[in-house]
């Protein structure tokens, strides 16, 4: 099943749909204490996805076009990030592939939606970069989890654009910060469940800014794969439901471009991942 948040008409707050094509079925209409999040749906477990399903079919259904979209997720307990985790991309940042996953924590703020504008100051940063990711929400709490039954903890992928302020990057020692500002971190548009995703290692994932394709490559390239991500983040903390792992990004990042290619004031660009979603951005940079 594919989801999503949208703001419906006459409304400011974000709601949970099953999107079908160009049409939405509001999860909230479908029975009595349906949830309207998608956070509350992952806490029902496997019971109430499986009542949402079957609900599903008699539901009335309404045009997608013209709701706004919100965050894919809005409220997740903690967004994992982790870096160095194509050997492409790695290389073309100068920077090394450690023996464990380079893992760093996003801010919530830094959430944002499908088609919304991200914007930033000139003064902070001249130097922000783009990076398609996929993203994986865990399902039920996983510790101490083997590989093997890693993505048995997996409730779905969504697509992340981790937005990086390269400047700030490369001159502070920690990575949160550069890639956390107000909108950094776009999500979305939707949330395929786990069911639809046989092996989240056959990906295509690419990024397109301002008409010109710039990351064309498949999540075969991780270095390391999700069940092993994840094995590695639940040896130390228990990863709660809702979590979201952003996994890392593949090669043909703008900073190692020649010339280098950053995002513009005005620019947009989108990301995406087959089978799952495109997500764009559009970017404003505030003198």
């Amino acid at each position: 099943m594919r989801f999503a948040h949208v703001i419906p008409p006459g409304s400011e707050s974000a709601q949970l749909v099953i999107a079908e094509g160009d049409e939405a079925i509001f999860v909230s209409e479908l029975f009595d204490g349906a949830p309207r999040v998608l956070e509350d749906l992952i806490a029902g477990g496997q019971e109430l996805l499986d009542r949402v399903r079957d609900a599903a079919g008699r539901a009335p259904r309404h045009p997608l076009a013209g709701m706004p979209f919100a965050s894919a997720v809005l409220a997740p307990p903690v967004i994992l990030a982790v870096g160095l985790n194509y050997a492409a991309h790695s290389s073309e940042l100068g920077l090394k592939t450690d023996s464990t996953p380079t893992v760093f924590v996003l801010w919530p703020n830094s959430l944002a939606a499908h088609q919304a504008t991200t914007a930033w100051p000139r003064s902070l940063s001249e130097a922000v970069d783009y990076e398609a990711e996929l993203g994986v929400i865990i399902g039920t709490p996983a510790k101490d989890v083997s590989p093997e039954d890693a993505l048995d903890h997996v409730w779905g992928y969504t697509v992340v654009n981790d937005i990086t302020a390269r400047d700030i990057q490369y001159s502070e020692a920690q990575w949160s910060r550069c890639k956390s500002f107000d909108g950094f971190t776009p999500t979305g548009p939707f949330v395929v469940t786990a069911d639809e995703v046989p092996d989240p290692q056959r990906l295509h994932i690419w990024t397109v800014l301002d008409g010109r394709t710039l990351q064309d490559a498949s999540t075969d390239q991780m270095v390391r794969p999700v069940a092993t991500l994840i094995s590695h983040l639940s040896s130390s903390a228990t990863l709660l439901p809702g979590t979201l792992i952003s996994t890392g990004s593949p090669g043909g990042a703008g900073y190692s471009r020649d010339p280098q290619v950053f995002l513009r004031d005005r620019s947009t660009v989108t990301v995406g991942i087959d089978g799952i979603g495109a997500l764009t951005t559009h970017c404003r940079i505030l003198d």
